[in-house]
C-alpha cells in the first residue's frame, strides 16, 4: 500500500497559520472527508500550529500529511523548547481562560491525538 506525504516548512509567523488552513482544506478534501470533519481538522491543526509559534520558541515548524487509507495523519513538529507533557492540567470548564484550551480542543475534535514532548528538544 502506496501512502502519500506532503510536507511543509513553515516560518513561525502567525499570519503563516490560514496557508496551513487552506492546505489542510484541500488535502482532506482530496483524501475525502466531509465539510464537517474538513472545518474540525483545521481548527485542530490551528491550535497545534499556534502552539508551536507561540510556546516553542523556535523560528520555524514542519508539518507532514500523509494520507493513508481510510484517513489522514498530521504531523506538528518543532524543535523548540519543549515541557513536560505530564505538566498539563486539564482546563476547568466552569472558569474559563483566554488561552490554555488548544490541546483541549485538539484531542476534543480529533480521533486520535498522540503528543510527544522533550524539553529542549522539541515537541
Amino acid at each position: 500500500m502506496t501512502y502519500e506525504t506532503i510536507k511543509m516548512e513553515i516560518t513561525a509567523n502567525p499570519a503563516y497559520v490560514s496557508i496551513i488552513r487552506l492546505t489542510t482544506s484541500g488535502i482532506a478534501n482530496k483524501v475525502g472527508f466531509c465539510m464537517d470533519d474538513i472545518e474540525d481538522l483545521k481548527v485542530a491543526v490551528s491550535e497545534a500550529c499556534t502552539n508551536a509559534i507561540k510556546h516553542s520558541s523556535d523560528d520555524r515548524f514542519t508539518i507532514i500529511y500523509t494520507m493513508i487509507e481510510n484517513g489522514l495523519t498530521i504531523e506538528i513538529i518543532d524543535n523548540g523548547r519543549g515541557y513536560d507533557a505530564k505538566e498539563i492540567s486539564e482546563p476547568d470548564l466552569d472558569n474559563l481562560k483566554e488561552s490554555g484550551m488548544g490541546l483541549f480542543i485538539i484531542q476534543s475534535l480529533m480521533d486520535e491525538v498522540h503528543l510527544e514532548s522533550t524539553e529542549g528538544k522539541g515537541t
